[in-house]
């Protein structure tokens, strides 16, 4: 079970907070999506991902090669607020991310 240090302490890293915020804003992603919004090479978005599915905070399903990620409906109440409360704070920035990432072809 998620407890609140382990959440914050997943979140004190910049590029996974990033991802938490893409998925809230966009619901689901594909990992070479990401790894265009980030700048992020696909070895190290894999292995931030790998910490955040262990903590239940994200899902993934496979489509062919890729594998698209998005938040998990089944994390505590709180922790889903938390993650509410930043977006709402960081919400123009990552929209910003996504309106200036370049379109991959997954």
């Amino acid at each position: 079970m998620l407890q609140p240090v382990q959440l914050f302490k997943i979140l004190s890293d910049e590029t996974r907070l990033a991802i938490i915020m893409l998925l809230r804003e966009s619901g689901e992603l594909c990992v070479c999506d990401i790894c265009g919004v980030t700048s992020e090479s696909q070895p190290k978005v894999s292995r931030h991902m790998a910490i955040l599915r262990d903590s239940g905070l994200v899902l993934d399903r496979r489509e062919g090669k890729w594998i698209h990620y998005r938040l998990s409906p089944h994390m505590p109440a709180w922790a889903a607020e938390n993650i509410t409360i930043t977006w709402q704070c960081m919400r123009e920035d990552v929209r910003q991310w996504l309106s200036a990432a370049v379109s991959s072809s997954c």
